[in-house]
């Protein structure tokens, strides 16, 4: 796909849903960002949300979070899934933000793909949300699969899809395709049974023509 045929489907999809990129998870620091990240992983935002509250409530920040008793933690985050190794990468990321960066999150991607439990994916959404900066894209589930399914890349690994995405449009839209990917995913795109009648973009959709639907 070439750069202006990318933009334009891109614009497709974000006038068809309008307002500005927000979010979609729930938190008030870049510490609560960070955990609830990491428990997002397989888990839909929502779920994850009705967690956090009071899982912050009882461990507000990385001191807190480090000093915790991991069954305590299991016990508070089990509804996400996976609660169990969730639970260590979470009080190892919060006892390395101790020992490293004085209990602070830190601000470089370098960083943060050091701290147990974060990738890339994770620390882009931190980096975008939390600090205002955009190095790169978020590719979750969603995003890999309308980015396949579309045609914005032919790749299957993450990375190599943001790669991919970041050559074709420009750095101010980074974010916003994350977010509006994410958007469209959820309403149309359905990972299973996607509705293909109310695509907005389904004449320019490799999967729309491959499947004939």
């Amino acid at each position: 796909m070439n750069k202006s045929k990318a933009n334009e489907i891109f614009n497709i999809i974000k006038n068809e849903y309008g307002g500005k990129p927000v979010c979609f998870l729930k938190s008030e620091d870049p510490f609560q960002l960070l955990t609830a990240v990491i428990l997002s992983a397989q888990c839909t935002d929502k779920m994850v949300n009705s967690v956090t509250p009071a899982l912050f409530k009882r461990f507000p920040d990385a001191q807190s979070m480090c000093g915790c008793d991991l069954d305590e933690l299991m016990g508070l985050i089990r509804p996400t899934g996976f609660y169990k190794n969730k639970a260590q990468n979470i009080k190892k990321c919060a006892c390395a933000l101790i020992e490293k960066h004085g209990g602070k999150v830190p601000e470089t991607m370098e960083e943060l793909v050091e701290l147990p439990g974060v990738g890339r994916k994770t620390a882009n959404v931190i980096l975008q949300n939390a600090f205002g900066i955009t190095c790169g894209i978020v590719v979750d589930t969603h995003v890999k699969r309308l980015s396949n399914r579309i045609g914005f890349s032919k790749n299957e690994d993450p990375a190599d899809i943001e790669a991919d995405i970041m050559k074709l449009l420009p750095r101010k839209e980074w974010e916003a395709y994350s977010y509006y990917l994410i958007l469209h995913g959820r309403a149309v795109c359905d990972a299973r049974k996607p509705k293909c009648g109310d695509c907005c973009v389904k004449s320019y959709c490799d999967y729309f023509k491959e499947k004939g639907v």
